[in-house]
C-alpha cells in the first residue's frame, strides 16, 4: 500500500500522457486489467466512465493488496476521489482512503 497517489497529466503540444504513482513508482495498469477490464487504453480521470472506473480499481487493488475488497469498492470510491478530480492532475493520501473507509457512506 502506498501512502500517496499522484496522478498528473502531461501535455506535449497536442498529445497528452497521463501518469499514475503509488508513492514514487508508477502504478502498474496490468494487475487492475486482469480482475476487471475497463481500460486496456489505461487511466483516467475527471469523468465517471472506463479509465476513471480503472484507475479507482487500481488503486484500491494497491491498497488493499487483493481483489475482493477492490472490487467491492472500487465503483463508490471512483465517483468519491476520481469522477469529479481536476483534469490537470491531483493526489489522493492513504489517510483519505482511510477515512473514507472508517465512514462506511459506501457500499
Amino acid at each position: 500500500m502506498a501512502e500517496i497517489y499522484r496522478m498528473e497529466r502531461i501535455i506535449s503540444g497536442q498529445e497528452g500522457q497521463v501518469l499514475v504513482f503509488a508513492d514514487n513508482a508508477l502504478l502498474d495498469p496490468g494487475p487492475s486489467l486482469q480482475v476487471i477490464s475497463h481500460s486496456p487504453t489505461g487511466f483516467e480521470w475527471g469523468y465517471g466512465g472506463s479509465g476513471p472506473s480503472q484507475l479507482a480499481l487500481a488503486i484500491l487493488l494497491d491498497f488493499f493488496g487483493e481483489p475482493s475488497k477492490a472490487k467491492q469498492l472500487y465503483q463508490d470510491f471512483k465517483w468519491k476521489f476520481i469522477a469529479h478530480a481536476p483534469m490537470e492532475g491531483f493526489v489522493v493520501r492513504a489517510e483519505e482512503i482511510k477515512k473514507w473507509l472508517a465512514e462506511g457512506n459506501h457500499a
